[in-house]
Formats: C-alpha cells, structure tokens, sequence
C-alpha cells in the first residue's frame, strides 16, 4: 500500500499544480469575474430562445425560431437524454471558464507523456509547453470553446492508441474509448477530423514498422481493439452524431441542389466554396512565426505604444495625445496574407529549440509519426499558397472540403511539438546515449534555431518588404507617411522579437549544455527549462489576453444592451420575424437574442435561408421578406437604430390562388424572383403527389389563424368552404417535423423554397405543427446501451487491474 502511495502521490501533486497554474493565469476568476468571448456572446445570443424555453417549462425543444427563420438547436447546445459522456466531461471540468479549459489541455498532454514513458517531471514540463502555447490561449480568449475543447482530448485518444499498439490492450482500449467518446462530445468536428489525419499517419507508420518486424498479426490485433474503442465511444455519442449528421446535410455543408450564383454563374454544390475554405490560409514564410511570435507583425491589432512611428506620425498628422495613444493600441501591424488574426500561432523559441534538438537524439516510430503528422498539417495549412495538395484535399478526401479556416490544423503542429520536445529532453537525461551523441545535437539545435534567427535579423531588409495587404488603403486615408512610421513600427517588432526568440535558444542551449558538462543537477536543469518554458510562452500569451479580458458575469451572460428599437418591437406580443438592416444581419446574433431573428451567426447556416439571402434578402426583396413573417425591420439612423413596422407582411399562414410547379432547386429560387407570393407559391415536382390541383378560387370567409405558439408546437385555426393550400411562414425541415389536423397525422411539404405547405380539407379544423425529431429517440438508445457497456468494462478493468496489482 506504502508502494502503491509513492507512485501516486507524484501525480496527485501535478494534478494540483495544473488546478493552481490555470487558476493562477486566469486569476480574475477568483473574483467572480469571467473572460468575454466575442464568440460565445453570439452564442448566447443564438441559444437565449431555447435556454429560457428549457427553464421555463423543463423540457428541450430542440428547435429554435430566433434566427435564421428556424432551425435545429443540435448545434447550439442541445441537451440530449441519456448524454452521460457529457456528464462526466462536466466533472471533468469542475474549474471556472477558461481556467477549465487551460487544466483540460495540461492533464491530458501528460497522460499522453506518462503513456510515452516519460519521466513526470519532464511530462510536467511537457504540460505547461502544450497548455501555453500562444495559440490555445487565444481561442479561449475570443470563445472559440468547443476547439479548445476537443483539442484538450486528442491527447488522451493518441494515448489509448499508443498503448494498444504497445499490446496493453485493456488500458489501451478504455483509454482510447473514454478519450473518442469525450473527443466527440467536444463537437468540434475540425479539429476531430484533424486528429483522424494525424492517427492516419501514426498507421502508417506502424504498419510499416510491423511489416519490416513480421509482427502484422500483433498490428492488426491492435486495430481490432482500437475499432471496437472507437465504436463504443461513437455509440456513447450517438444522438449527437446523427443529429449533426442531419442536420449537416440542411446546412451549407450539405448539398441544396442549387447549381447556381445570383448572377446566373454555375457553381459547386457540395461541401463549401474554395474560397471560402481557403480564405484563412497561412503564409507559407508566416509559418516562422511558430519560432518568432510577430515574425509578420504579431496580430492585426497590436499594441506599439506611445513611443512608435505611428504615434509620432499620428501627433504630426493633427492627432490629439489620447487619439493617438488608442489607435496605437491597436495598430495594424499584421503584413501577412490571411484577412485577420488574433494573435500568431507561436509555440515558443525554447520548445522548437528542444523539437530540433530531439530530431537528432529521438530514433524509431515515435520520430517519424511526430514528423510526419507535423510536415502533413504545416503543409495543409498554407492552404491557396500550397494549392496542388489543397486542392486534392478538397477533390478527394472525404469531408475535408466541409471545413473553412485550413490555417487551424495547425493545432497538430501544436501538439506534436511540444511531445517531440520532451521526448528529446527525456533522452538527455534519463537515457544512457553518448555525451558525444548528445553534444553534437546541442550543437546542431543551436547552430539551426540560432541561425535562423541571427539570419533574419542580419537580412531583414533583404527578405522583407514590411507591406501590408491594406497599406494602399490607409495611405488614402492617412497618407504615405503614415504607412512609412507603420513600416517601421513592423520592423521594430520583428526585430524585438526576433532578438528575444535568439536569447532564449542561447539560454536553453546553454541549461542543457552546462547539464551536459555536469555544471547543474538535474532538478536543477528541470527549473531552468521550466523556467524558460514559462517566461517564453506566458510573456506571449499575456500580449493577447490577460486580466483585462475579463468582466463581470453580468456582462457576460447579457451582452447584448436592447435599444428603444427593440424596446419598441417587443411590445408587440404576436409570433412575427425581424430583420435588422443596421449592421450584417448573417453574421450577429444580436437581434437573435431579443426577437424571432430572418439573420443570425452560425458557421454551419441552413443552406437555402444562405441561398435566399444571396439571392433576394441581401437586396431587400419585399416579397421575399413578407413570406417570412418579417413584421419589423431595424433600419439605421443618425440618431440610432428604429425600428419600422411592414403592413405587407403575408403573417403566420395564408391561402394562395396558384400553384407554380419546377423541377429542381435552379428554378424554384429563380421562380421568386418578380411573384406575389401571397398569392402565388413555387413547388417542386418532387411534391407533386401532394397537390390534387394547383389553382384555387380566392375566397374573402376562408381563415386561418396561429391561436397557440411554442418554438416546437404551433397550433392555427382553418375555417374555409373548400379545400385549400396553406402556406406557412415556418421554415421546412424535412427531418422531425410531423403536421397533424385534427389530431391525425398528415403530409405537409417545402414551398417557396424554404417555408412549410400542406393542402387542408373543407371545414372548420385545427392544424398542427410539431417537432419531434425521431433522432433523438434513436440516438439516445443507442447512447444509452453503449454507456452501459462502456460503464461495465471501465468497472472490469479497475477490477482486473486491482487483481493484478
């Protein structure tokens, strides 16, 4: 027992050194404060609709009409029956956001380090150079949370992996089950997709390994256990899957059969524009900044200070002191070629130093899966400035064309790296290599990352024009002069850094160096390299988000302050839709958080309401809007925004006259174009089995009514001497919406290309509308047996572990 309480209480004391370290970099927290996220204030916005309808009446409605029209909430924070993989995440992370976040990366990249047999103290190391990296600070600084999150349990998946492939096959299968299952439940599917690439190559290399070995039977063993790991953790996770699975094929990832542009040009219809895609793509001399943080001038908003050209130039320009001091605060330093950046994706000089030290001392399959996973992501993420492989991604590879922002697989650069360093480090000093062995490839990391940096300081001038993408347009604004001090302000900051980045690879070389020469204990050792790790990537870190980030929890949870246009709105308490012309209406959710929303923010927007922006909303089609319901519209003044009533609006449901039939999704949107749509809707053929005739006599008695609204039940009155057609201004989801009249369940179809028709007998009835996606039923089964199995085998293998011992 004495035995066993000496290997862990090592490990005990890390784990609390990770909860003080997050607590302590995020110390605002501690006040009750939280960090504002740009992100989740949009998120908030988006989920303020279901969040209230869940407190107000206990249960889920897994619809939201706040924005878009109407769509799923699957991917807005949806709770599912029987999720306990996203309980045990939640008891996971017990801290305060982001401290959550920043303990989630350290402890799983030392489970990783402990599978790899490395010493705690250097896994310990390990942790803080992965937790810090600049990169994962600043997502949890602007909310990119779900990234953060699945990129916190990659580690504990390659963990599992590794072990499998070692042959420990019980703690190899529960940890790659426990580590997917929480992998998916992050929801990030980018950056699980990311993973998948690298664990592709880590087959690979182990496939080949195995072959040279004769050991393929042991190999496909492994993949065995590691499918039937994967397989449980899938099932865990079902309902969420398959209902971003669903709901992926609606969005603009999926394929609406438009062929199309607003201008008539033919465009692809699967997965997401190139552009699109690409348009986040890194400068291929950019990836320096891995090594020197503003190698391109850091972010796109960077703070010089009072002592820069700009400042003096601002002053010369007629600039008061205080005018020029806040536009220093966020001068545009950033010349590379992506359309905004937080913060580069800096991993810190003395980390690289210590992955190019490991390149040299580091032998066998663990090398070539790091180096070959690292090359693969830095490749990809150049994007449009390495087009031949891109493109082929984006031809041949399933799903990769489903993601935007390729810059951020780079996220595998951050993981491996910091692995490969440490592993380097576990080499110098616990491994019995030669000193000369390990002198000489002291000398080649020095000679390396000490000349490169030394290079670009010498011939900057040689290298680099400075010049920023948006330089023509501020010498319009604010004249050659001005670009000319910006000019020098981006020198002065390359070369500050570029100066820091060569003084820490001479400080880490010289640590290891006097190790070496039997100069410094290796406890010693350990809190210099630590040290450095820290002052290099805290001191980063801290440029980009810090405790001025943070505000209090009432901000946060309200980040949207209503103006008297809303006030205004809201005091109509009828079901009707906004659309808010003020600002970018398909990229804030900020009308979502007080009204039934046409816009909103989402990267994964239903696809026909992006198409029907793009052809009519974006240009103010009224007919368009009225067949919305768009009751009111926020029009901008010089006085602020006001809001403006629309007496045309075709209301909750009406009757048309005529029916106008087309065949496929390039017709029916250009079929709006010019029509009444009150009295006239577009059907599809693919409907037509629905519609016994297509004209209908207007009729001033017949009425139908919304008489009870909830955002997954609404209820109307019909009354008409005839059959008619209803048109309904509720978007049509093809997947869990059942229309019933009169309590029996009948057909209901797409008209308009996105809004809700059915043809309704003579007579007085009640229709309706309600959302009972069959997903759910399913996936939670499923996620409720796999659960159970996962549950039992973690207890069998605490059991046989114990038995063992």
């Amino acid at each position: 027992m004495n035995f066993s309480l000496k290997k862990v209480l090592p490990h005990l004391f890390v784990f609390l050194g990770f909860i003080v370290i997050s607590l302590a970099y995020f110390y605002p927290v501690l006040q009750g404060k939280e960090i504002f996220q740009s992100d989740i204030a949009q998120y908030i916005g988006m989920a303020r609709q279901q969040n209230e309808f869940r407190a107000e009446t206990g249960e889920e409605p897994y619809w939201t009409d706040a924005a878009f029209g109407g769509m799923p909430t699957y991917q807005l924070g949806a709770n599912y029956p029987h999720n306990y993989v996203k309980e045990l995440d939640r008891a996971l992370r017990f801290l305060p956001r982001p401290a959550d976040y920043l303990f989630l990366y350290f402890i799983g990249i030392y489970i990783l380090l402990l599978v790899l047999k490395i010493d705690y103290r250097l896994a310990f190391l390990g942790a803080l150079a992965f937790g810090f990296s600049t990169y994962l600070i600043i997502i949890l600084g602007v909310g990119h949370n779900a990234k953060a999150h699945a990129i916190a349990y990659m580690p504990w998946v390659l963990g599992g992996i590794l072990l499998c492939f070692r042959q420990r096959w019980i703690p190899g299968f529960l940890l790659l089950a426990f580590g997917m299952a929480l992998e998916i439940s992050a929801n990030h599917f980018q950056m699980t997709f990311y993973l998948l690439l690298l664990v592709i190559v880590i087959g690979i290399v182990y496939l080949i390994d195995a072959f040279k070995k004769k050991a393929l039977p042991q190999y496909f063993k492994a993949l065995g256990v590691m499918l039937a790991a994967v397989i449980l953790a899938i099932g865990a996770n079902a309902t969420n899957l398959m209902a971003t699975q669903e709901y992926a094929d609606f969005s603009t990832r999926g394929d609406t059969g438009l062929t199309i542009t607003p201008e008539g040009a033919a465009e692809k219809t699967d997965g997401l524009d190139y552009n699109y895609i690409t348009e986040y793509s890194y400068g291929i001399m950019e990836s320096f900044n891995l090594f020197i943080p503003r190698f391109m001038g850091g972010s796109s908003a960077e703070n010089v200070g009072t002592d820069s050209a700009i400042y003096s130039q601002l002053i010369q320009l007629g600039a008061n002191p205080m005018q020029a001091a806040q536009f220093a605060e966020s001068a545009p330093t950033y010349w590379g070629d992506q359309p905004f950046v937080g913060a580069p994706a800096y991993i810190g000089a003395t980390v690289l130093f210590l992955f190019v030290f490991a390149l040299y001392l580091v032998r066998g399959r663990l090398k070539w899966w790091i180096v070959g996973g690292s090359l693969l992501a830095l490749v990809l993420s150049w994007g449009k400035n390495f087009g031949f492989l891109t493109d082929f991604f984006i031809e041949y590879v399933p799903l990769y064309n489903k993601f935007r922002a390729v810059s951020s697989i780079q996220v595998i650069l951050e993981l491996c790296i910091p692995v490969f360093a440490i592993a380097g480090l576990s080499r110098l000093l616990f491994r019995e290599e030669s000193e000369e062995s390990k002198l000489h490839a002291l000398k080649l990391a020095t000679l390396i990352t000490g000349g490169i940096a030394l290079l670009f300081l010498l011939f900057k001038g040689m290298f680099f024009s400075f010049t920023g993408a948006n330089d023509g347009v501020l010498i319009q604004q604010l004249g050659p002069e001005f670009v000319r001090a910006l000019k020098e302000d981006r020198k002065a900051v390359f070369t500050a850094d570029a100066i820091r980045s060569l003084v820490l690879v001479l400080l880490t070389a010289a640590v290891l160096w006097f190790y070496l020469k039997k100069k410094l204990t290796r406890n010693i050792a350990f809190l210099g390299l630590g040290v450095l790790i820290l002052f290099d990537l805290v001191g980063v870190d801290k440029r980009y988000v810090d405790a001025e980030d943070f505000v209090r929890s009432s901000v946060v949870n309200r980040p949207f302050e209503a103006t008297e246009a809303d006030r205004e709105i809201m005091k109509d308490d009828s079901h009707y839709r906004v659309f808010d012309l003020s600002g970018s209406p398909f990229n804030t959710a900020r009308t979502s958080f007080f009204h039934n929303s046409i816009g909103g923010y989402h990267a994964a927007k239903p696809g026909r309401m992006q198409e029907l922006y793009d052809f009519y909303l974006s240009r103010n089609n009224l007919q368009v809007l009225n067949m919305l319901n768009t009751k009111y519209f926020i029009i901008p003044t010089e006085e602020g925004p006001v809001a403006q009533e629309n007496p045309e609006t075709n209301g909750n449901a009406w009757f048309v006259q005529e029916v106008k039939m087309v065949e496929n999704a390039n017709e029916a949107i250009q079929a709006l174009d010019g029509i009444n749509t009150k009295k006239v809707a577009v059907v599809d053929n693919d409907f037509a089995e629905f519609l016994p005739k297509k004209q209908f006599e207007a009729d001033t008695t017949a009425t139908i009514e919304l008489i009870s609204y909830q955002p997954n039940e609404l209820v109307y009155r019909f009354s008409s001497e005839k059959d008619r057609m209803a048109v309904f201004s509720e978007i049509y989801y093809p997947h869990g919406w059942q229309a019933y009249i009169d309590g029996e369940e009948v057909p209901h179809f797409r008209a308009n290309y996105v809004l809700r028709a059915m043809m309704v007998p003579a007579g007085e009835h009640e229709i309706s509308f309600k959302f009972e996606p069959q997903v759910v039923k399913t996936g939670s089964s499923i996620a409720l047996a796999s659960s159970i199995l996962l549950g039992l085998l973690l207890l069998g293998g605490i059991v046989w572990g114990i038995r063992k011992r």
